[in-house]
């Protein structure tokens, strides 16, 4: 891995014009914990578990929150399963070679006490995915290694004298207790380097496959032959990449291998057929590196390879190598990760999985704790589950307080856990952030659909993500960006609970069934929808940006804005692209509670020529303007206000539309 960059604390003011309840403070409490005042309720209850940045609660219980019928006052998270996304592996990370020898630095006893906080789903945080190293990493507690390292000028292209004897003696027997402890724990497997005498360096650390088939047959023949040997030894291997970081070509004294796409091609070419015809079900992952290519890395680009700027993954999926592949895989070292649903808004049918990120020291070591919760909230734990990430995976399982034991790379890395040489065993932000997904979303849970105002890039606003187990639970993770106490609701069909964030703090809530019965209507996605609206937005600076096509782009945190007071004739036009049995259209400010319409009317239509109004006159109030539809078909959907509002702007933040509960 590359030397993350610093995890900057985040101090802001956010003003958004025209939003007249943008952030919702507590004053309800000095620790700003807890529901708002109570509603009548109809029985369901969410359990609540709470981190916060100063470390006062960590994955503690919280209690719980009663679900209610009254109309909530502050921005609302809607909650809906009728519409599903990504169906979730798992979350960990990886016992590197320096993780495992810190491990057994441990006594027995104090060993199995940290396997156990780390992999038990009983009493611990329940891990169930790790990524694990295809021989050395730059976090090897003594010296660089694969698994068939041969003498200068030596050369083994059938793996005669391949071995994993290395992994026998540590890394192997905790993957197999860590096996034992969760029997649903999977393992995926990356390598930083082929053998240095496949290598045109003659070296693990940088260099390129020496381009010859026998190379990239023997190359794939090593890996499968790692498949086949941790098979053998206890550890089946669900998924391989074929090269950590393949556009990293100047590792810092580590291995690592410069793989253009073409070479990663040839690999996977040969990998395949291979897996199959020794009976392997391996998946194959292509890529292994950051949302975005790194500036260094493009720097360092050979004219030969400058196709792959910016479109590494596109290469692949696009070349004929792309039959054998399973899925995608990414780091979160660059870039920011949108990167990943703008991949599979280019290839669906891929699966995406998220499998490294390093914590990091701060430039002030007090911060750590504080900064690591908040940018791993953001960015891994619902920002990579939110863009359609399968797994979320951290870098290493344990580091000394030193962030080693390490040959070349990171100095500033950190661990789920810290282990010191007096044996203690210290959780960190990352196991708080693991935890708030790992303990609650199990295995085999699908992502289902909620609105959320935050974003990866910090808006100091509440972001969530929302998910269905296989036995039918819901859990919700939130996370406020906000350095002080928010308070927002989560609504589920007509039911909906508020609660108070504190500062920073990451949130799981979890409830059983749905609240008010089973959804009598469905969610249709956006797919295809667009919007025109009078004004097309603001010509204020400020707003700009907030055109009609944000109120149809499916993320709350944009909007579409008057960006002036609202005047009789102003209207937001919404096609759905085809005809549509919509029972219910609903019009959501987001967070810009006042910004709703004072008076208006709707009117549907089939052709955007002949309209039928279905609203004659309404008033509109709080965040959703809610339309309701005989089922007929239309395709186009048109609010218009009917009254005069000088002093607030409308916006609408989020078009949903529902049919009923079969998709009529």
């Amino acid at each position: 891995m590359r030397t993350p960059h610093p995890l900057a604390r985040l101090l802001a003011t956010v003003t958004v014009g025209g939003l007249t309840a943008a952030i919702a403070m507590s004053a309800t409490s000095a620790a700003g914990i807890g529901a708002a005042e109570a509603a009548p309720t109809t029985g369901t209850t969410a359990k609540v578990w709470l981190s916060t940045p100063d470390g006062a609660h960590q994955l503690s219980s919280a209690g719980t929150v009663a679900f209610g019928s009254d109309e909530p006052t502050v921005p609302t998270v809607v909650v809906d399963p009728t519409r599903t996304y990504q169906t979730m592996q798992g979350f960990g990370a990886s016992i590197t070679d320096s993780s495992a020898a810190l491990l057994y630095n441990l006594s027995p006893a104090a060993r199995e006490a940290t396997m156990r906080s780390l992999f038990d789903p009983e009493t611990g945080n329940g891990l169930s995915y790790l990524r694990q190293p295809i021989g050395g990493s730059d976090f090897v507690a003594t010296a660089h290694y694969t698994y068939n390292d041969l003498p200068a000028g030596g050369t083994d292209f059938e793996q005669r004298r391949f071995s994993i004897a290395h992994d026998k003696a540590q890394i192997l027997p905790l993957l197999r207790r860590a096996k034992a402890l969760n029997p649903r724990l999977k393992v995926m497997a990356s390598p930083w380097s082929p053998p240095a005498w496949m290598k045109t360096s003659g070296s693990l650390v940088g260099g390129q496959l020496i381009d010859q088939d026998r190379i990239y047959r023997a190359y794939a023949l090593y890996l499968v032959r790692f498949v086949q040997s941790y098979a053998a030894n206890g550890v089946p291997v669900d998924a391989l990449a074929v090269q950590n970081e393949p556009q990293n070509r100047k590792p810092f004294g580590y291995p690592g291998t410069d793989m253009p796409s073409w070479q990663q091609e040839k690999v996977i070419e040969r990998l395949g057929p291979m897996l199959r015809k020794a009976g392997l079900s391996t998946k194959i992952l292509a890529y292994d590196h950051n949302w975005a290519m790194h500036p260094d890395d493009i720097a360092a680009t050979p004219p030969d390879q400058a196709g792959d700027v910016d479109r590494y993954v596109e290469n692949v999926l696009e070349s004929p190598a792309a039959r054998w592949i399973d899925g995608v895989a990414y780091h979160c070292y660059y870039g920011d990760p949108s990167a990943m649903t703008r991949l599979h808004r280019q290839f669906p049918d891929q699966a995406i999985y998220f499998t490294e990120c390093s914590g990091s020291q701060s430039s002030n070591p007090d911060n750590t704790y504080s900064d690591t919760l908040k940018w791993h909230s953001r960015n891994l734990i619902i920002g990579s589950t939110r863009n359609w990430a399968e797994t979320v995976i951290n870098w290493n399982l344990a580091l000394d307080p030193s962030g080693g034991p390490h040959v070349g790379g990171c100095d500033t890395c950190t661990g789920v856990v810290t282990i010191g040489s007096d044996g203690s065993v210290t959780n960190n932000a990352e196991y708080y952030t693991l935890g708030h997904l790992a303990r609650f979303v199990e295995p085999g849970a699908v992502r289902i659909a909620s609105t959320s105002f935050g974003t990866t890039g910090w808006n100091g606003q509440v972001m969530d993500v929302a998910f269905r187990n296989p036995d039918g639970s819901t859990v919700l993770v939130a996370h406020n960006e906000n350095d002080n106490p928010q308070t927002f609701a989560v609504r589920q069909g007509d039911q909906s609970f508020t609660y108070t964030l504190p500062g920073g703090a990451l949130a799981t809530f979890t409830w059983a069934g749905d609240p008010g019965g089973s959804p009598a209507l469905r969610q249709v996605a956006p797919a295809g929808w667009s919007a025109t609206a009078d004004p097309s937005g603001p010509t204020n600076l400020c707003c700009s940006g907030d055109v009609a096509a944000n109120a149809v782009d499916d993320d709350a945190t944009t909007r579409f804005s008057t960006g002036t007071g609202q005047t009789p004739g102003q209207y937001l036009q919404v096609d759905f692209g085809r005809p549509l049995r919509a029972r219910q259209v609903v019009f959501d400010t987001g967070i810009g509670l006042g910004d709703h319409p004072r008076r208006y009317t709707v009117a549907t239509s089939q052709d955007a020529t002949t309209w039928t109004t279905v609203v004659p006159s309404a008033a509109g109030h709080g965040q959703f303007t809610t339309v309701d539809l005989p089922g007929a078909p239309i395709r186009y959907v048109r609010i218009t206000l009917t009254e005069a509002a000088p002093d607030s702007w409308w916006s609408v933040a989020d078009v949903r539309a529902y049919t009923d509960r079969h998709g009529r």
